[in-house]
């Protein structure tokens, strides 16, 4: 292609001979701006007329300048900041309908935007668009706003309304195709396939297996029925966290991958039955029925309830969500950011990949009759379970600590604990008992929100180089020719906790975001954060882990994947920190 950048000169001694020197620095872009800086010289000898076959270029160049708002049949109505989504609002009409449409916001190099979605009215005359904000400064140029259309455009100078137009049309562009949607429902498939073999995960199989190791002598058809009520209960989690998405999305709650983590009640709650499941794998007491589903996963009852096996399911499903698995962030986007049919099938693919161990085994019940008799060694397989159970509650108390405070931790610790000691009781009055648990089971519950302490700050991460995550600060950084590394992560992200240990906290990685030309943001997200999630919509991201760098060469970022390795990272710096041989 041929970019043309015309510069008006007004000469002194018309026709005269000219000696034009030029300074240009500019950019290349493509995937990443690369600067140049170019020295250009021009003579020009006396002329003696019109050089028409210039003239007719300069015209032609000429006439693609944007116009000014009074020269041009696009006229901009509203320039308006949303905050509660930090996007820039631009409104627009033309005499003629608008068709191949574009917007771009200036203002200075300290304040960076996104690609816009645009929408137009059904005449394509009026025109609704929203920018993501990446990187704001308030020390900004006087703003301008350009909007492109087929060969014409206008340059306007505008002020800030305070009125936020909504957008009253559809989207210019169409949502996902049937052959889109499959293919992200494919991948949705292969992430809840990768899940089951998370530590998230595993824990919950073995809960499953310590179940199968005293049926196994049970009719193929009662095992058959038992794990396809496990897969059942993973369906049903994700279609009510499908459903629970689209209630937040419609009444304009940030939503995200593994969020109801952030939640102490919840956290208290996964802890205190976890505990008591390897309790009970440790043999210190029987749950019994009709307690309740919950009360009976991992018991491993001759009778095989099937309200067991759903609620193995569930749990297998609800504690899935702190992990992130290769393909998930991919497909959990696409669902988060489509329509509620988008979230549906991305979200059922996903459940039918958690629940495939399940209906493996429900499709070939004879896979069950290859393990070893009953014996003393299902006593040893028993406390080996047991034992990864405990490391689960360990880690929840872990996080809760990190979402409520030590006060918190210590009441809902001592509760479970009591709970187990009742558990573990021969009491005469079952209804005095049943009393009792229900009390050390409530009271920790109701105390989380009278115990909760205020956020704390970070603990230190054994570095010193990672910094408070302030993204309106990015921008001024990367213009002064630093590179920025951000890190969204949380206590209850055990993807995050395995990047940051095997690469980011290690040898070179290390190194390099210990430079002085790199600052390394970190981004604690495990209390809700309305700035961290405002951040991640506006880079696609509804989940964590999430790790952007930012630079000179990559002021929009360079978005990481999930699952971080070492050459990842460092390309990654070097792409957004590469400098041109042409700059001096």
């Amino acid at each position: 292609g041929e970019v043309v950048l015309p510069i008006r000169v007004m000469l002194e001694d018309r026709g005269g001979p000219l000696e034009l020197r030029a300074r240009v620095a500019l950019l290349t872009c493509s995937n990443v701006c690369v600067p140049h800086a170019f020295d250009l010289a021009l003579d020009l000898p006396q002329g003696t007329g019109i050089d028409r076959t210039s003239a007719n270029a300069i015209a032609t160049f000429v006439s693609q300048v944007p116009a000014a708002p009074e020269e041009s049949d696009i006229e901009i109505d509203t320039v308006a900041f949303d905050t509660k989504t930090s996007s820039l609002i631009v409104t627009a009409q033309s005499s003629q309908p608008f068709q191949t449409v574009d917007v771009f916001p200036e203002f200075g190099p300290l304040v960076t935007f996104g690609k816009p979605e645009i929408r137009l009215s059904r005449d394509r005359s009026e025109l609704w668009a929203r920018i993501p904000l990446n990187a704001w400064s308030d020390d900004h140029i006087a703003p301008l706003v350009t909007v492109t259309d087929a060969g014409r455009a206008v340059t306007a100078p505008v002020e800030l309304s305070a009125d936020i137009p909504a957008p009253p049309y559809a989207r210019a562009a169409s949502g996902s195709g049937p052959f889109q949607l499959v293919l992200i429902a494919a991948i949705a498939f292969l992430g809840g396939l990768i899940l089951n073999v998370m530590p998230c995960v595993l824990p919950v199989l073995s809960i499953k297996l310590a179940s199968v190791l005293k049926v196994s002598d049970q009719p193929r058809r009662v095992i058959r029925n038992g794990f396809l009520f496990s897969a059942l209960g993973v369906l049903t989690f994700v279609w009510m966290l499908a459903v629970l998405v689209l209630v937040l999305k419609w009444i304009g709650v940030s939503v995200g991958w593994g969020i109801q983590f952030q939640n102490p009640i919840f956290v208290a709650l996964m802890f205190i039955v976890v505990a008591a499941f390897a309790a009970n794998l440790f043999g210190l007491f029987e749950i019994a029925l009709p307690v309740g589903i919950q009360d009976r996963l991992g018991a491993g009852s001759d009778r095989a309830g099937y309200a067991a096996d759903f609620g193995t399911g569930l749990l297998a499903a609800i504690l899935a969500t702190p992990c992130s698995a290769p393909f998930l962030g991919t497909a959990i986007t696409f669902a988060l950011a489509g329509n509620a049919v988008d979230v549906l099938v991305v979200f059922t693919a996903l459940g039918i990949g958690l629940a495939s161990p399940y209906v493996l085994i429900a499709a070939r019940p004879a896979l069950i009759e290859r393990l070893p008799r009953p014996g003393r060694w299902m006593l040893f397989v028993r406390m080996l379970l047991g034992v990864l159970l405990l490391a689960t509650a360990a880690w929840l108390l872990f996080v809760f600590v990190g979402v409520a405070g030590w006060r918190a931790t210590v009441l809902v610790a001592v509760s479970a604990g009591v709970l187990i000691l009742l558990a573990m009781t021969d009491w005469s009055s079952v209804s005095l008992r049943r009393i009792l648990m229900a009390a050390s089971l409530a009271i920790p519950l109701v105390g989380v929100g009278l115990f909760s302490s205020q956020p704390y700050s970070e603990a230190s991460t054994g570095t010193t180089y990672w910094q408070a995550f302030v993204p309106q600060d990015i921008a001024r950084h990367v213009s002064e020719g630093h590179t920025v590394f951000v890190d969204v992560t949380a206590d209850w992200c055990l993807t995050c906790k395995a990047n940051k240990t095997l690469v980011l906290d290690r040898g070179l990685i290390s190194d390099r975001l210990g430079d002085e030309a790199v600052i390394a943001m970190q981004a604690d997200w495990t209390r809700p954060d309305d700035e961290i999630a405002r951040f991640l919509e506006r880079h696609g991201r509804y989940g964590i882990p999430f790790n952007i760098v930012f630079g000179p060469e990559a002021p929009s970022g360079i978005s990481l994947p999930e699952i971080l390795t070492q050459t990842l990272v460092l390309d990654a710096l070097d792409r957004a920190s590469a400098r041109s041989v042409a700059r001096d």
